[in-house]
């Protein structure tokens, strides 16, 4: 079959979507070739077509290898428009099957910069994986209509060097056959499984236990979010089904090193206690939104998994008499994430007289986390070695006392390359332009306080100084959320001063979200005049975060 209609069988209809920049200048061309110029838009098409007519005849006179490497860079959907652009631009794609790397297949990558493909016809995907993707393809992603025993074949015996697998169930309403399933990619390091409500997936699971021996990293996504639209009772009183036995993946995986179960409503602290047993690997393990796991289990587990440095607890039911009966000084833990949990003081106090120096600290909406708690820990230097900082919406924490961690103990804030300190409305701006000149290696900066938490700001909050400060005294800066509404933020005329200092002087600054009002429309304006686009963002579409900052960020990814 010709490649070129095998491509463009498998390539998603973009006629609902916002067209890729390749995807709009490949189409330019088509009517360029095809338009004519009537007399009432004369000037204007005719210096349109040739402005794009001399941008595409530029690109003849690059030698392949700057082709070939500037295909690298986009996406499968997008290396199919390419395909039909000229026939050197399809030789080149066809030839160099290691620009195939990545496939992304399911609905949900379709948005944003992934560009999702989607399949139309399964014998053309399958001839695509033997002759077009085969020993390049490293990650691929499938929908339940394509976990099939045929295209788990395919992938097994021409994809020898696939190492990212992601399996969708989460819209599944039935299973397809697997009686015949007897060869599974088996050099996988990463195995992502989307849990589905309804359908129980041992059947499946069985006959692919035996080739994930090499698997290092596994993820699993429950329906918590699911469940929370359809059901107002707690996470807790509902009766959730185990469609996956954690134990059995964890005995034919035993050289797991990350974990990642996220909004599992069924895991428990028998499950953990079940991974424990197994994992003496275990170096990072992420149970978030595991509303059923109190804590029980955490001394078997830290007992038993030493190597463990990273735990990430948010939103989970751990108890205080479970977390203080863990020997926390013989551990190895220097990541910690307690959002929204119910730890009270005492319990925090306890836990950090005996825990080791932590490098990242999210506490977030932990009422626990007082005055108290945080100068304990400024006293005793347990965070002397912290890189990420995460306080925000802690209503029992002073803004006197987080003034003194970043402004009298510079040891610390010299330090901290990422901080996120929101939800508080007695700030002001001079709390932050004091602040931000210790702050030096900060890369990630997130301020303010969102529109209607709890009440709103009573006073003005002045940005021109704050971008000002961060313009001097973060050049390192990538990212700076200011979740301050627009009735709350104040500018001056000469704003767009300040904002061409932070644009110039922060050259790394990759985001920069605000809310949606006059200052974002000027701040975006202002980066969009600079060919910077993209950059300025709103805080309805984007929100920041710490975590990248975790020493297991990479491993935690998903998609």
């Amino acid at each position: 079959m010709d490649s070129r209609r095998t491509l463009s069988l498998i390539a998603q209809e973009t006629g609902d979507c916002r067209p890729s920049k390749i995807g709009s200048t490949v189409k330019s061309i088509d009517d360029g070739n095809s338009s004519e110029i009537n007399g009432s838009d004369d000037l204007m098409d005719t210096g349109l077509q040739r402005r794009r007519s001399s941008r595409v005849n530029a690109l003849r006179f690059l030698p392949d290898n700057m082709l070939v490497l500037v295909f690298s860079y986009i996406t499968p959907l997008d290396l199919i428009h390419c395909t039909h652009v000229c026939q050197r631009w399809h030789a080149l794609i066809s030839r160099h099957n290691y620009l195939w790397r990545r496939l992304f297949l399911r609905p949900e990558c379709s948005s944003g910069q992934i560009g999702a493909l989607h399949v139309r016809r399964l014998d053309v995907f399958l001839h695509a994986i033997a002759t077009r993707f085969n020993t390049s393809l490293s990650y691929i992603d499938l929908p339940i209509e394509l976990i099939t025993v045929e295209v788990l074949r395919e992938l097994a015996i021409r994809c020898p060097n696939l190492q990212y697998l992601t399996l969708d169930f989460s819209s599944a309403m039935q299973l397809h056959d697997f009686s015949d399933l007897s060869e599974f990619p088996c050099n996988l390091k990463r195995l992502c499984i989307c849990l589905s409500e309804v359908i129980f997936l041992e059947g499946f699971m069985r006959r692919i236990y035996g080739f994930l021996s090499s698997i290092r990293t596994l993820h699993i996504f429950g329906t918590l979010e699911k469940s929370s639209l359809t059901t107002t009772a707690a996470p807790e009183e509902t009766d959730d089904y185990e469609t996956i036995n954690i134990s059995k993946i964890k005995t034919h995986a035993p050289n797991l090193h990350t974990i990642n179960l996220y909004g599992v409503c069924f895991i428990d602290d028998s499950h953990i206690e079940a991974i424990a047993s197994g994992c003496i690997h275990l170096q990072c393990l992420a149970l978030n939104f595991c509303v059923r796991v109190k804590g029980k289990s955490f001394k078997t587990l830290m007992n038993r998994c030493r190597k463990l440095t990273c735990l990430l607890l948010q939103n989970t039911g751990i108890q205080d008499e479970t977390m203080v009966a863990v020997n926390w000084s013989a551990t190895q833990l220097s990541e910690l994430d307690i959002s929204s949990t119910d730890l009270s003081e005492a319990a925090l106090l306890e836990f950090f007289a005996v825990a080791p120096k932590l490098t990242y600290l999210a506490v977030p909406f932990c009422d626990g986390f007082t005055d108290k708690v945080l100068n304990f820990l400024l006293d005793r230097g347990k965070l002397n070695s912290c890189r990420a900082l995460d306080i925000s919406n802690t209503v029992n924490l002073n803004v006197d006392a987080v003034h003194r961690l970043l402004t009298s103990f510079t040891n610390i804030s010299y330090r901290i390359e990422a901080l996120s300190y929101t939800g508080h409305v007695d700030i002001t701006e001079q709390f932050w332009i004091n602040a931000i000149r210790f702050l030096h290696h900060i890369k990630i900066l997130v301020i303010g306080t969102a529109h209607s938490w709890f009440k709103q700001a009573t006073r003005r909050i002045h940005v021109d100084q704050i971008l000002e400060a961060c313009a001097i005294h973060c050049p390192h800066l990538k990212r700076l959320e200011i979740q301050w509404d627009p009735e709350t933020l104040r500018f001056g005329d000469n704003s767009s001063k300040f904002i061409d200092h932070l644009r110039i002087r922060c050259t790394n600054l990759s985001s920069f979200v605000l809310s949606d009002g006059p200052y974002y429309e000027g701040a975006k304006a202002n980066f969009e005049r600079a060919e910077r686009h993209s950059i300025v963002r709103t805080t309805t579409m984007y929100r920041t975060s710490i975590v990248s900052n975790l020493s297991f960020y990479d491993e935690l990814k998903f998609n």
